[in-house]
């Protein structure tokens, strides 16, 4: 049983973390798309800002819940990144396919709610300074 205590846990920050990395990369490659579709799509003010804190977000947390450096601290900035895209962007009134979207942000918020309470695990950059 110990085996899973240590192998689970950078798996579980691998899941978790493959989504952002993959969404930040995604946005630094496409700069001018994601500001047009920040702008355009989804009305937000200063599109440009919006999109620099996006990729900052999605790949400097995604990183770090990879590696398990600052993890707790990453891992609540990403909770909370989740709630406010979930109701902001994925709460449509009348889109229920979007709906699955919403869930599935509230999933991940408690995924890394867990990180936040009980750590990256033995596994990771913070396990090992501790």
């Amino acid at each position: 049983m110990n085996n899973l205590k240590d192998y689970l846990p950078p798996v579980g920050r691998l899941l978790m973390s493959s989504l952002f990395i993959w969404g930040g990369i995604g946005k630094l490659t496409n700069v001018s798309g994601t500001i047009l579709g920040f702008g355009g799509h989804y009305h937000l003010p200063l599109p440009e800002v919006a999109t620099g804190i996006a990729i900052a977000v999605e790949l400097l947390g995604g990183l770090a819940i990879l590696v398990g450096f600052k993890a707790r601290w990453a891992a609540a900035v990403l909770a909370i990144w989740c709630l406010i895209t979930g109701f902001a962007f994925h709460l449509p009134v009348g889109d229920v396919p979007n709906m699955i979207n919403f869930y599935k942000n509230l999933v991940m918020a408690g995924g890394f709610l867990y990180v936040v309470a009980y750590g990256p695990g033995g596994l990771s950059i913070d396990g090992k300074a501790g």
